[in-house]
Protein backbone atom coordinates (compact mmCIF):
# COMPACT_ATOMS: atom_id res chain seq x y z
CA UNK A 1 0.00 0.00 0.00
CA UNK A 2 2.98 2.56 0.61
CA UNK A 3 5.54 3.77 -2.53
CA UNK A 4 7.18 2.32 -4.26
CA UNK A 5 10.78 3.49 -2.96
CA UNK A 6 9.22 2.69 0.76
CA UNK A 7 10.64 -0.64 0.93
CA UNK A 8 14.03 -0.24 0.55
CA UNK A 9 13.71 2.89 2.55
CA UNK A 10 12.69 1.42 5.40
CA UNK A 11 14.60 -1.83 5.82
CA UNK A 12 18.11 -0.03 4.95
CA UNK A 13 17.52 2.13 7.98
CA UNK A 14 16.29 -1.32 9.98
CA UNK A 15 19.64 -2.67 8.66
CA UNK A 16 21.24 -0.23 9.59
CA UNK A 17 19.71 -0.41 13.43
CA UNK A 18 20.73 -3.87 13.30
CA UNK A 19 17.13 -5.22 13.10
CA UNK A 20 15.23 -8.06 11.18
CA UNK A 21 13.33 -5.40 9.55
CA UNK A 22 10.92 -6.71 6.43
CA UNK A 23 8.53 -4.43 4.72
CA UNK A 24 6.92 -5.05 1.31
CA UNK A 25 4.51 -3.53 -0.90
CA UNK A 26 1.19 -4.35 -1.53
CA UNK A 27 0.20 -2.81 -4.60
CA UNK A 28 -3.92 -2.64 -5.36
CA UNK A 29 -3.88 -2.67 -8.80
CA UNK A 30 -1.26 -5.25 -9.75
CA UNK A 31 -3.62 -7.64 -7.44
CA UNK A 32 -6.58 -6.17 -9.38
CA UNK A 33 -8.10 -5.23 -5.67
CA UNK A 34 -10.25 -1.87 -5.08
CA UNK A 35 -10.07 0.01 -1.77
CA UNK A 36 -13.14 -1.51 -0.36
CA UNK A 37 -10.59 -5.06 0.10
CA UNK A 38 -8.85 -2.82 2.78
CA UNK A 39 -11.05 -4.40 5.17
CA UNK A 40 -10.04 -8.27 4.07
CA UNK A 41 -6.00 -6.76 3.99
CA UNK A 42 -6.31 -5.78 7.54
CA UNK A 43 -7.10 -9.14 8.69
CA UNK A 44 -4.56 -10.41 6.57
CA UNK A 45 -2.16 -8.36 7.98
CA UNK A 46 -2.75 -9.59 11.53
CA UNK A 47 -3.29 -13.24 11.02
CA UNK A 48 0.70 -12.96 9.60
CA UNK A 49 1.86 -11.09 12.85
CA UNK A 50 2.28 -7.92 10.80
CA UNK A 51 3.40 -4.41 13.22
CA UNK A 52 1.77 -2.34 11.04
CA UNK A 53 0.89 -0.93 7.27
CA UNK A 54 1.48 2.19 5.75
CA UNK A 55 -1.41 3.18 3.63
CA UNK A 56 -1.61 5.51 0.50
CA UNK A 57 -3.61 7.54 -2.12
CA UNK A 58 -6.63 6.49 -2.23
CA UNK A 59 -6.96 4.75 0.59
CA UNK A 60 -5.90 7.33 3.80
CA UNK A 61 -9.70 8.47 4.87
CA UNK A 62 -11.37 5.10 3.75
CA UNK A 63 -9.51 3.08 6.30
CA UNK A 64 -10.37 5.38 9.61
CA UNK A 65 -13.76 3.47 9.93
CA UNK A 66 -11.34 -0.07 9.94
CA UNK A 67 -9.64 1.17 12.93
CA UNK A 68 -9.65 0.97 16.33
CA UNK A 69 -8.20 4.21 17.59
CA UNK A 70 -6.78 7.33 16.11
CA UNK A 71 -4.12 9.52 17.40
CA UNK A 72 -4.94 13.03 17.72
CA UNK A 73 -3.33 14.28 14.74
CA UNK A 74 -5.01 11.40 12.42
CA UNK A 75 -8.67 12.01 14.60
CA UNK A 76 -8.32 15.87 13.67
CA UNK A 77 -7.37 15.46 9.95
CA UNK A 78 -9.71 12.30 9.06
CA UNK A 79 -6.75 10.49 7.23
CA UNK A 80 -4.37 7.80 8.26
CA UNK A 81 -1.26 6.77 6.31
CA UNK A 82 0.29 4.29 9.42
CA UNK A 83 -1.73 1.48 11.04
CA UNK A 84 0.01 -0.16 13.80
CA UNK A 85 -1.23 -3.66 14.81
CA UNK A 86 -0.60 -4.29 18.57
CA UNK A 87 -2.40 -6.36 21.13
CA UNK A 88 -5.64 -7.03 18.69
CA UNK A 89 -6.23 -3.39 18.03
CA UNK A 90 -5.68 -0.89 15.08
CA UNK A 91 -4.62 2.31 15.51
CA UNK A 92 -4.45 4.53 13.10
CA UNK A 93 -1.52 7.57 13.13
CA UNK A 94 -0.66 10.29 10.80
CA UNK A 95 2.54 10.91 10.01
CA UNK A 96 2.45 12.56 6.77
CA UNK A 97 1.32 16.39 7.78
CA UNK A 98 4.71 15.87 10.21
CA UNK A 99 6.81 15.17 6.78
CA UNK A 100 4.93 17.89 5.31
CA UNK A 101 6.12 20.51 7.87
CA UNK A 102 9.65 19.12 8.11
CA UNK A 103 10.53 19.48 4.45
CA UNK A 104 9.02 22.66 4.19
CA UNK A 105 11.41 23.74 7.14
CA UNK A 106 14.16 22.27 6.09
CA UNK A 107 14.39 23.31 2.20
CA UNK A 108 12.26 26.41 2.03
CA UNK A 109 12.73 28.21 4.73
CA UNK A 110 11.64 31.59 5.50
CA UNK A 111 9.21 31.07 3.07
CA UNK A 112 6.27 33.48 2.97
CA UNK A 113 2.67 32.29 4.72
CA UNK A 114 0.69 34.94 4.37
CA UNK A 115 -1.66 33.00 1.86
CA UNK A 116 -1.74 29.70 0.56
CA UNK A 117 -3.23 27.87 -2.52
CA UNK A 118 -3.79 23.96 -1.42
CA UNK A 119 -5.08 21.99 -4.20
CA UNK A 120 -6.80 18.91 -3.27
CA UNK A 121 -8.62 18.09 0.29
CA UNK A 122 -8.11 14.14 0.15
CA UNK A 123 -5.74 12.70 3.04
CA UNK A 124 -2.60 14.05 1.74
CA UNK A 125 -4.35 17.32 1.23
CA UNK A 126 -5.77 17.32 4.85
CA UNK A 127 -1.91 16.25 6.07
CA UNK A 128 -0.84 19.34 4.03
CA UNK A 129 -3.24 22.09 5.77
CA UNK A 130 -2.44 20.71 8.94
CA UNK A 131 0.77 21.31 8.74
CA UNK A 132 0.88 24.76 6.82
CA UNK A 133 -1.47 25.95 9.76
CA UNK A 134 0.93 25.03 12.44
CA UNK A 135 3.72 26.76 10.12
CA UNK A 136 1.61 29.41 10.75
CA UNK A 137 0.17 30.31 7.38
CA UNK A 138 -2.56 33.22 7.85
CA UNK A 139 -4.99 32.04 5.16
CA UNK A 140 -5.41 28.96 3.14
CA UNK A 141 -7.42 28.46 0.11
CA UNK A 142 -8.48 24.76 -0.48
CA UNK A 143 -9.50 23.94 -3.89
CA UNK A 144 -10.40 20.46 -4.84
CA UNK A 145 -13.03 19.41 -7.55
CA UNK A 146 -15.26 18.18 -4.73
CA UNK A 147 -16.62 21.03 -3.43
CA UNK A 148 -17.65 19.27 -0.54
CA UNK A 149 -14.87 17.83 0.33
CA UNK A 150 -12.64 21.21 0.27
CA UNK A 151 -15.35 23.09 2.08
CA UNK A 152 -15.29 20.61 5.01
CA UNK A 153 -11.10 20.86 5.17
CA UNK A 154 -11.28 23.95 5.02
CA UNK A 155 -13.86 23.96 8.36
CA UNK A 156 -11.88 21.10 10.07
CA UNK A 157 -8.86 23.75 10.00
CA UNK A 158 -10.78 27.07 10.98
CA UNK A 159 -12.21 25.33 13.32
CA UNK A 160 -9.23 24.22 15.18
CA UNK A 161 -7.04 27.07 14.32
CA UNK A 162 -9.38 30.17 14.27
CA UNK A 163 -11.79 31.77 11.91
CA UNK A 164 -10.59 32.76 8.55
CA UNK A 165 -7.19 30.82 8.89
CA UNK A 166 -9.21 28.53 6.27
CA UNK A 167 -11.10 29.05 3.24
CA UNK A 168 -13.04 27.34 0.45
CA UNK A 169 -11.88 28.24 -3.19
CA UNK A 170 -14.46 27.42 -6.08
CA UNK A 171 -11.70 27.06 -8.99
CA UNK A 172 -8.06 26.45 -9.19
CA UNK A 173 -7.35 30.01 -10.43
CA UNK A 174 -9.15 31.53 -7.62
CA UNK A 175 -6.90 29.86 -5.12
CA UNK A 176 -3.83 30.20 -6.79
CA UNK A 177 -4.08 34.23 -8.07
CA UNK A 178 -2.44 36.80 -5.13
CA UNK A 179 -0.78 33.27 -3.41
CA UNK A 180 2.10 33.53 -1.81
CA UNK A 181 2.72 29.77 -2.32
CA UNK A 182 1.17 26.55 -3.73
CA UNK A 183 0.93 23.02 -2.72
CA UNK A 184 -0.35 20.19 -5.13
CA UNK A 185 -1.71 17.90 -3.00
CA UNK A 186 -3.66 15.73 -5.75
CA UNK A 187 -2.47 12.96 -7.75
CA UNK A 188 -1.84 14.79 -10.79
CA UNK A 189 1.88 14.23 -11.61
CA UNK A 190 2.11 11.41 -10.28
CA UNK A 191 3.53 8.26 -12.29
CA UNK A 192 0.20 7.12 -13.96
CA UNK A 193 -1.51 10.37 -13.46
CA UNK A 194 0.55 13.02 -15.69
CA UNK A 195 -0.28 16.38 -16.01
CA UNK A 196 -0.08 19.48 -14.37
CA UNK A 197 -2.21 20.82 -11.48
CA UNK A 198 -1.96 25.04 -12.14
CA UNK A 199 -1.56 26.62 -15.47
CA UNK A 200 1.85 27.83 -15.71
CA UNK A 201 0.55 31.22 -16.87
CA UNK A 202 -0.64 31.49 -12.89
CA UNK A 203 3.09 31.30 -11.59
CA UNK A 204 4.76 34.00 -11.15
CA UNK A 205 9.08 34.60 -9.75
CA UNK A 206 7.76 35.47 -5.74
CA UNK A 207 5.70 32.60 -5.26
CA UNK A 208 6.91 28.99 -4.35
CA UNK A 209 5.46 26.03 -5.38
CA UNK A 210 5.13 22.58 -3.04
CA UNK A 211 4.45 19.05 -4.81
CA UNK A 212 3.35 16.11 -2.47
CA UNK A 213 4.64 14.10 -5.38
CA UNK A 214 7.73 12.13 -5.15
CA UNK A 215 7.22 9.35 -7.90
CA UNK A 216 8.49 11.30 -10.12
CA UNK A 217 10.35 13.64 -7.77
CA UNK A 218 10.59 15.95 -11.27
CA UNK A 219 6.93 16.79 -11.71
CA UNK A 220 5.45 18.85 -14.74
CA UNK A 221 4.38 21.02 -12.32
CA UNK A 222 7.65 21.84 -9.92
CA UNK A 223 9.38 22.26 -13.88
CA UNK A 224 7.01 24.96 -14.70
CA UNK A 225 7.38 26.51 -11.50
CA UNK A 226 11.40 26.54 -11.66
CA UNK A 227 10.98 27.60 -15.59
CA UNK A 228 9.06 31.05 -14.18
CA UNK A 229 11.45 31.38 -11.07
CA UNK A 230 9.66 30.10 -8.34
CA UNK A 231 11.53 28.79 -5.34
CA UNK A 232 10.50 25.01 -5.55
CA UNK A 233 10.01 22.07 -3.00
CA UNK A 234 9.26 18.08 -4.26
CA UNK A 235 7.84 15.79 -2.18
CA UNK A 236 10.89 13.70 -1.32
CA UNK A 237 11.86 14.93 2.07
CA UNK A 238 8.20 15.01 2.96
CA UNK A 239 8.45 10.73 1.71
CA UNK A 240 11.22 10.37 4.39
CA UNK A 241 10.32 11.86 6.67
CA UNK A 242 7.27 10.64 7.54
CA UNK A 243 8.78 6.94 6.60
CA UNK A 244 10.82 8.08 9.32
CA UNK A 245 8.04 8.61 12.10
CA UNK A 246 6.60 5.81 10.67
CA UNK A 247 9.66 3.64 11.71
CA UNK A 248 9.62 4.61 15.30
CA UNK A 249 5.96 3.76 15.32
CA UNK A 250 6.71 0.10 13.93
CA UNK A 251 9.54 -0.69 15.55
CA UNK A 252 9.81 1.33 18.64
CA UNK A 253 12.98 2.76 17.67
CA UNK A 254 14.13 6.25 16.87
CA UNK A 255 15.74 6.07 13.26
CA UNK A 256 18.55 8.45 11.90
CA UNK A 257 16.36 10.87 9.46
CA UNK A 258 19.71 12.39 7.61
CA UNK A 259 20.72 8.43 7.15
CA UNK A 260 17.40 8.13 5.68
CA UNK A 261 17.51 11.12 3.55
CA UNK A 262 20.97 9.90 2.03
CA UNK A 263 19.40 6.33 1.73
CA UNK A 264 16.33 8.04 -0.74
CA UNK A 265 18.51 10.38 -2.35
CA UNK A 266 20.75 7.38 -3.38
CA UNK A 267 17.65 5.57 -4.40
CA UNK A 268 16.00 8.36 -6.02
CA UNK A 269 18.56 11.17 -7.25
CA UNK A 270 17.10 13.11 -4.93
CA UNK A 271 18.90 16.55 -3.90
CA UNK A 272 18.35 16.93 -0.30
CA UNK A 273 19.94 20.90 -1.22
CA UNK A 274 17.31 21.72 -3.37
CA UNK A 275 14.16 19.57 -1.64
Amino acid sequence: MAGSLSPALHQQEGEAQGLIYLYRRIDLERLGLEAKALGELLTAAERMGFDGLNITHPCKQRVVPLLDQLSEEADALGAVNTVVLSGGRRVGHNTDWFGFAENFRRFLPGAPLGRVALLGAGGAGAAAAYALARLGAREIAVADVELARAAALAETIAARFGAGRARTAGRVEEAVVGADGVVNATPVGMTGHPGISVSAGLLRPAMWVADIVYFPLETALLAAARRAGCRTLSGGGMAVFQAAEGFQLFSGVAPDAERMLAHFAALSGFDAGRG
